[in-house]
């Protein structure tokens, strides 16, 4: 196992479940601003993401990501669907999931399918709340690296 020092300085590749083209190119640009070492990967809807996921079609030479932050409505398959299949699917389980919300509503929505998300994070709504938010992603993998490197 690598030590702390060397996970916290590994890229980390995060996909991105967001309909809205706006909101993603926000998103990409503040984590670009925030100089993670991340690679954003994106995409807009729910069978995207399971194939990305899955590593088929055209996404068979993306990586697996280490986080997804997923947005709950999604134009066909929901985000609900997608964390379900995150969650029921061996290879996938390990991934980290960051469910999207606008509202604690979300969060209860989420869970009313007997599904559960690594974290909540509520999607900012003004450009200038994306720092924030970037922040907590990167607050809640630092997390994760500490506790895994425990």
């Amino acid at each position: 196992m690598a030590t702390e020092g060397e996970q916290l300085d590994d890229p980390i590749d995060i996909l991105l479940v967001e309909p809205n083209p706006g909101d993603s190119r926000l998103f990409e640009e503040n984590f670009r601003d925030a100089k993670l070492l991340n690679t954003v990967h994106t995409v807009g809807d729910g069978q995207s993401a399971l194939d990305f996921l899955h590593q088929r079609g055209e996404y068979a030479s993306e990586p697996q990501p280490d986080i997804v932050l997923l947005e709950p409505q999604l134009p066909g398959k929901s985000g609900i669907d997608v964390l379900s299949e995150l969650k029921n699917e061996p290879e996938l389980n390990d991934i980290s999931v960051v469910v999207l919300t606008s509202s604690d509503a979300g969060e209860r929505i989420v869970q009313s399918h007997g599904l559960e998300a690594d974290t909540y994070i509520q999607k900012p709504i003004e450009p200038e709340d994306f720092v924030e938010f970037v922040q907590s992603v990167e607050d809640f993998w630092f997390a994760i690296v500490e506790k895994q490197s425990q």
